[in-house]
């Protein structure tokens, strides 16, 4: 499969200037954020994806969009995939916002308010990256996935650090992890 990055959000334009969180809950994309989504999209053509799965942030929704849009490609949303929660930026967006933004995904199957309400520790992330190789490693379909994600959970997942949009090559059966040149 394939794990990628979201795309700049304005929590990222701003924090990466600063080192300040700045209180911006669940942010968009900039246009940055657009036009790096939009160069991965090109970038998975290059692969055999046949479906992505996305967090519930809008910054990875509106990234999976992106690609979806431009690849064909059907979106499932996982919450497994989030975030960790330690920003403001990971508040996230109730679940009848997000169906009403995103009409044709199907958010059904979380809670109203899925993200944390605390800081998640280093240990229940490593916990829920587990449990999600796990259950990708069941999928018969893995190597043709893509997943739009986070920073911390790819971290977490594969021990690589991505910048935005960048890519990671990783088989939940083995735990390889390759960045994407």
């Amino acid at each position: 499969m394939i794990l990628v990055r979201h795309g700049q959000s304005e929590f990222n334009a701003a924090f990466n200037v600063t080192r300040i969180d700045p209180g911006i809950r669940d942010p968009k994309l900039t246009p940055e954020g657009w036009r790096q989504a939009v160069a991965a999209a090109e970038t998975l053509r290059e692969f055999p994806v046949k479906r992505l799965v996305a967090s519930p942030y809008r910054r990875a929704l509106e990234t999976a969009s992106i690609i979806a849009d431009r690849c064909g490609l059907p979106v499932t949303i996982e919450p497994l995939v989030r975030e960790r929660a330690v920003f403001v930026c990971d508040v996230g967006t109730p679940r009848t916002d997000l169906a009403r933004s995103w009409p044709h995904y199907r958010f059904d199957h979380l809670e109203e308010r899925w993200w944390r309400a605390a800081e998640e520790s280093e240990a229940e992330l490593f916990d829920r990256c587990a449990r999600f190789r796990e259950a990708m490693a069941t999928v018969p379909d893995w190597p043709q996935v893509a997943v739009v994600t986070h920073w911390g959970f790819i971290r977490a997942l594969t021990g690589h650090e991505v910048t935005n949009c960048q890519m990671v090559r990783f088989d939940p059966v083995t735990g390889r992890a390759d960045p994407v040149c």
